[in-house]
């Protein structure tokens, strides 16, 4: 298994984290900010010579969301998200898209999959687990693969902070929920999430202020 993040020369965009299976050359896409010369998306697909099956993306806003008309174009993948955030995939004002100046690149897509608190979405015998994490907004999730130990957090666990809960649909007591079920994971877990640097869960337990004051 491959995990690795996709060079990106967007600084006030959304990680766009890639994760291949190596045994089934099947491979996903965890948020999509941009398709473009800025990003090097199709430089490591075409490297690998893989498949690309999903874009996983972690919640709706419109800097995760950008490249996805892009990759489902070109590769064909299956767009998945929560079914919370589903309108906001071909909506710029839901997305924010329009607020933020970014309405003319934006291109609107119907999610192929929607996923809810508890479901898996599988690379080959690759279990991708799905944890509905609200809080960011109503259809946050965070991805989990057990066998690497690893959570995509979105923008619902930073290193050292969580995401906002300020835009429409957030809630700052539904993201202490989301929290609290990252935090009953077993363990350490490599945590990379949506914007800056990753982190695990067992530094966040103890670093995170937001989490400690929790």
């Amino acid at each position: 298994m491959l995990i690795k993040l996709i060079e990106n020369q967007y600084p006030m965009m959304a990680n766009c984290w890639l994760i291949y299976d190596e045994k089934s050359n099947e491979a996903a896409i965890v948020d999509t900010c941009a398709f473009d010369d800025k990003i090097n998306t199709k430089k490591e697909i075409e490297a690998l010579g893989c498949r690309v099956k999903y874009v996983l993306l972690t919640h709706g806003h419109f800097d995760h969301i950008l490249g996805t008309y892009g990759i489902q174009q070109k590769y064909g993948a299956a767009v998945v998200c929560h079914k919370g955030d589903a309108a906001m995939l071909a909506d710029a004002q839901l997305n924010l898209a329009r607020i933020n100046g970014a309405e003319d690149v934006f291109n609107p897509v119907k999610p192929d999959i929607t996923v809810d608190d508890g479901d898996s979405i599988y690379l080959g015998d690759t279990e991708i687990k799905v944890i509905h994490t609200p809080g960011h907004t109503k259809g946050s999730v965070c991805y989990v693969i057990e066998d690497e130990k690893t959570v995509f957090s979105g923008d619902t666990l930073f290193c050292r902070t969580v995401g906002r809960t300020d835009f429409p649909g957030g809630s700052t007591e539904e993201l202490k929920e989301s929290l609290k079920k990252l935090l009953a994971l077993e363990g350490n877990y490599r945590v990379l999430p949506g914007h800056n640097r990753e982190t695990d869960l067992e530094s966040e337990r103890t670093r995170n202020i937001f989490i400690r004051r929790m």
